[in-house]
């Protein structure tokens, strides 16, 4: 389907005329910088668990009960290496970042997998609301804390047989990987002893540490202070989910304030509801096309 100009030229002289961007992502906008969780990224890391267990995309195995850590943590630290300390193949999220570096920004996002800082995002502009494949927690959990994941990560990856290239991808040397960690590379709670696992949020262990906490208080200022500003929001790639984290709350302010702008972007997905009085566009084409023609 082609991309309807009109709107990408509309939403080009909104970006181009507010005063404040709030950008709300969710996953449509990392499966357009190309982090697919199906087909030859799929198989080219995780042929063993497909063969053994009939996996058919990463989300799915991430939900699976291992018989053992060892095997959990083999799963898992490959999961979060490939969609966390790798780079997306697609530079989408820099073109984002090129339009919106020098205007008074602020992002949320349901996505876990970094790209933002990567691109060049400033820390102190993004709330990630559902957590971060780079951060542990206790699985309990005893306290309110999370951990820094990266070194042990890349142990966990390479115990398995898997060798880090110079540009961060990962090969084997032959043969197959091991479908298991050493055991003593399973991370433990350094407070209680329990097994830590993800800080995402799949139920109420979820852990909001400090910096979690300090990053929505820092999202609700930037609203607070631009209210009554010419604000454009820009929604991307997020689907049905989770609409109470972004597209509702997107939707309710912009229809609300009285200078806002609500622009819709996603693949297949894009839409305004009828009953939205104030100004907006829906356009629907793949995310990186549509920032690389505005």
């Amino acid at each position: 389907m082609p991309l309807d100009t009109n709107a990408v030229d509309r939403l080009r002289r909104e970006l181009d005329a507010c005063d404040a961007v709030v950008v709300g992502a969710g996953a449509g906008l990392s499966t357009s910088a190309g982090f697919i969780y199906t087909g030859q990224r799929f198989t080219r890391y995780f042929f063993d668990f497909i063969d053994r267990y009939g996996f058919r995309d990463m989300y799915t195995g991430g939900f699976y009960r291992f018989p053992t850590e060892e095997e959990h943590w083999a799963y898992w630290s490959r999961y979060i290496y490939i969609n966390r300390y790798m780079d997306a193949p697609k530079p989408v999220y820099e073109t984002l970042f090129s339009l919106v570096r020098d205007k008074d920004y602020f992002v949320i996002t349901t996505n876990v997998d970094h790209c933002f800082q990567k691109a060049g995002f400033a820390k102190e502009r993004l709330f990630y609301t559902q957590g971060d494949y780079g951060l542990f927690q206790c699985s309990k959990p005893c306290h309110q804390k999370t951990y820094d994941n990266a070194e042990s990560v890349r142990a966990m990856v390479v115990s398995q047989g898997w060798t880090v290239r110079p540009d961060g991808d990962l090969v084997l040397d032959g043969g197959a990987p091991k479908m298991a960690v050493d055991a003593g590379l399973v991370p433990h709670c350094p407070v209680c002893g329990r097994p830590m696992r993800m800080n995402l949020r799949s139920d109420m262990t979820f852990v909001e540490d400090d910096g979690w906490r300090a990053a929505s208080q820092r999202y609700d200022d930037f609203l607070h202070a631009h209210r009554k500003d010419r604000t454009l929001f820009l929604e991307l790639g997020v689907g049905a989910n989770t609409p109470s984290i972004i597209k509702y709350p997107f939707l309710l302010m912009a229809n609300d304030w009285p200078n806002a702008f609500y622009a819709c972007v996603n693949f297949g997905e894009a839409y305004v509801p009828r009953d939205m009085t104030k100004p907006s566009l829906a356009l629907n084409g793949d995310i990186g096309e549509v920032l690389e023609q505005l």
